[in-house]
């Protein structure tokens, strides 16, 4: 059974713990969180000036928009004030800042009416994090840089939890994707070609839940959680933050969600890094997990 908490009172153990049995928390603004998603949104406002990013979609030629985001992305993603800000939330959410990596924050983008659903701006089909090589003690952060509503967020589906779904991740190598594909999404328009693992058979959407916080209001939730990106029908383009973090105790202990159906290989534990000091996870460690 899945349960939502809402601004749990729990330490940062026993929220890893629930999590890894599937459960989703869910937090008010902070300051930190609040502060990220001012600071995406500044530079969303410049790149895409004298436009609202949320309506330039339609004044501007997908591939101008794309090419839009395919500077301003890399920009938040690798900025020195996003790590400094993502230590900050995770000092305020109760996380050991020695123990805890994580890794850089992804400016996500979902265009309204099939605008632009690939490369850049990909329209994420139903997943888990772990099809992509995540570790199964990888949790994941997810917030709404502007207002969102249920036609334009996340959704979760949660019969999916402990029922394997035939899908594609055997013939995913996360170091043979950053080789190949991982820079290739400004030029996948229309189209992505890129192979990626997904569902290989009908996946049922119904019971789903959709989270809806305030801007700067966080979801966390496993790696190993089944997740979509809403159809966005609200006539303006999404845009939120989300990364990724692991605790080093549970990496070494190889604790977390159970694998009921992720066959890839290769490991993204190479990109995390540290929160107290911003240093990579060792490569014995990394290794253990190749």
């Amino acid at each position: 059974m899945n349960a939502i908490y809402f601004d749990a009172k729990s330490t940062d153990n026993d929220r890893r713990s629930a999590l890894y049995q599937g459960q989703l928390f869910a937090y008010s603004p902070s300051s930190s969180s609040l502060a990220l998603c001012q600071f995406a949104a500044e530079l969303a406002e410049a790149a895409l000036a004298p436009l609202d990013p949320r309506q330039a979609q339609h004044s501007l030629p997908v591939e101008q928009f794309a090419g839009v985001l395919a500077e301003l992305k890399p920009r938040f993603i690798h900025h020195a004030k996003s790590k400094e800000l993502i230590r900050g939330i995770l000092e305020e959410q109760g996380c050991d800042l020695d123990k805890t990596y994580f890794d850089v924050p992804r400016l996500r983008t979902a265009t309204s009416n099939g605008y632009l659903t690939t490369g850049i701006a990909f329209a994420f089909h139903p997943h888990r994090d772990t099809w992509y090589s995540a570790p199964m003690c990888q949790l994941n952060w997810w917030l709404p840089v502007y207002e969102i509503e249920p036609e334009n967020g996340m959704a979760f589906h949660p019969r999916y939890w402990s029922q394997p779904l035939k899908n594609g991740s055997g013939g995913y190598n996360y170091q043979e994707w950053v080789r190949t594909s991982r820079f290739a999404a400004a030029q996948q328009i229309g189209k992505d070609t890129r192979k990626q693992p997904t569902p290989e058979e009908p996946v049922e959407l119904d019971p789903q839940v959709r989270i809806i916080t305030q801007v700067g209001g966080l979801t966390i939730f496993s790696a190993a959680q089944l997740h979509s990106s809403v159809p966005n029908q609200s006539g303006v383009t999404r845009y939120s933050i989300d990364f990724r973090t692991v605790h080093l105790d549970d990496v070494l202990g190889k604790v977390g969600a159970p694998n009921i159906d992720s066959a890839c290989t290769g490991t993204t534990l190479g990109d995390f890094l540290r929160a107290s000091d911003f240093t990579h996870l060792s490569d014995e460690i990394i290794a253990a997990y190749l």
